[in-house]
C-alpha cells in the first residue's frame, strides 16, 4: 500500500478523503515481533480507529473540533510479519516520505520499538530534535537477550542518536538499575512516577525546539489501562495523561509528529484501553496540529 493511498477499512472518527489535502496522516504499525511477555499490539491501530467511532469531535481540554483540521488515515503499514528488521526499515521509509510531502505524521503501534525509525527519520530533517518519552519502563537496554533492536531498547537507540540531553521521559516506574545509571550518566532527564508536574517544569526548556512525542500506554496504571503486553502497576491516571497532552498543546515547542503504541486489545475486553487511546490520539491531533 502507498502511503497515499485510499484505505478500504475502518477509518478513524473524522478522517478526511483525500491524502493531498490533509495536513497530517494517522498510520498504523502492527508489529509485535520483539515483545518478551505478552504479544497483540500489532493488532492496537484497527481496533482504536474502530472505537475511535464513539468520541465526540469536539474537545472541552482544548476548545477546539476534528472539524478544524484535516487529517488522512492511511490504514496499516505492510510489515512483513516476523521480520523485525526490514519492518523497521519499511516504517522509515514511509514516515520519510510523509515528512517529505510536509505532513504531521502520527502513529499507532505496535510495540515501541517502531518508534526508533521514526525517531530516526526525524532526527534526520530536525537537528535539534529532543524526544518526550511517556512510558513505565525505560526502554535503555543495551540489547535485551542479544538483541539489539528490542520493544527494550528504542529509548537506549534515540539517546546514542540524539543525546542523553535531548531525551525526555516520564511516568517511568520499571527498569534494570543499569539503564537508570546509564540516564544519569548520559544527562537524561527522567522523572520517576509521575508525569504532569516534572513536565510542566521541562517544556520552557524546549521552546522553539521541534519535539517528537512517543507514548507507549502502560505509561498509565493498568486500572486505566490493562489492554497492554506489559502492564506495570504503580502509573498515572488517564486525567492526567490528558492534562499531559494539553501541557504540551498550549506550550511553545513545535510538535513535528507523534505515536501512540503497545494497545493490545485482546488483554481488555471492557474496551477502556483502546477507547482511551483514541481520545489520546484526538487530543494529539487537535493539539498539536496547528
Amino acid at each position: 500500500m502507498r502511503f497515499d493511498e485510499a484505505y478500504s477499512g475502518k477509518t478513524f472518527i473524522g478522517s478526511h478523503p483525500n491524502y493531498d489535502e490533509a495536513q497530517a496522516v494517522i498510520y498504523g504499525m502492527p508489529m509485535d515481533f520483539t515483545v518478551s511477555f505478552r504479544p497483540g499490539s500489532r493488532f492496537g491501530p484497527s481496533r482504536i480507529r474502530e472505537v475511535s467511532i464513539g468520541l465526540e469531535e469536539y474537545s472541552p481540554y482544548l476548545d477546539r473540533e476534528l472539524t478544524a483540521i484535516k487529517y488522512f488515515d492511511a490504514g496499516d503499514i505492510p510489515l512483513p510479519f516476523g521480520n523485525p528488521g526490514r519492518s523497521l526499515e519499511l516504517i522509515g521509509q514511509y514516515v520519510g516520505q510523509l515528512l517529505n510531502a510536509g505532513k504531521f505524521p502520527l502513529g499507532l503501534g505496535g510495540e515501541h520499538l517502531c518508534s526508533w525509525p521514526i525517531i530516526r527519520a526525524m532526527a534526520q530533517r530536525n537537528p535539534d530534535l529532543a524526544v518526550l518519552h511517556f512510558d513505565a519502563h525505560t526502554d535503555l537496554r543495551e540489547n535485551y537477550e542479544g538483541e539489539v533492536l528490542s520493544h527494550a531498547t528504542p529509548i537506549r537507540r534515540a539517546v546514542e542518536l540524539l543525546g542523553g540531553s535531548n531525551v525526555f521521559s516520564f511516568g517511568i516506574r520499571s527498569g534494570m538499575k543499569e539503564e537508570f545509571q546509564f540516564a544519569e550518566k548520559t544527562g537524561m532527564f527522567l522523572a520517576k512516577f509521575d508525569v504532569l508536574e516534572p513536565l510542566k517544569a521541562v517544556l520552557p526548556q524546549l521552546k522553539g525546539r521541534p519535539v517528537y512525542v512517543t507514548i507507549d500506554i502502560d505509561v498509565l496504571d493498568p486500572a486505566y489501562a490493562p489492554g497492554t503486553g506489559t502492564a506495570e502497576a504503580g502509573g498515572i491516571s488517564s486525567k492526567e495523561m490528558l492534562a499531559s497532552l494539553v501541557a504540551i498543546a498550549t506550550s511553545e515547542v513545535q510538535v513535528v509528529g507523534a505515536d501512540l503504541v503497545e494497545v493490545a486489545p485482546i488483554y481488555d475486553p471492557t474496551e477502556q484501553t483502546q477507547i482511551l487511546a483514541a481520545k489520546l490520539v484526538r487530543e494529539m491531533l487537535l493539539g498539536f496540529i496547528k
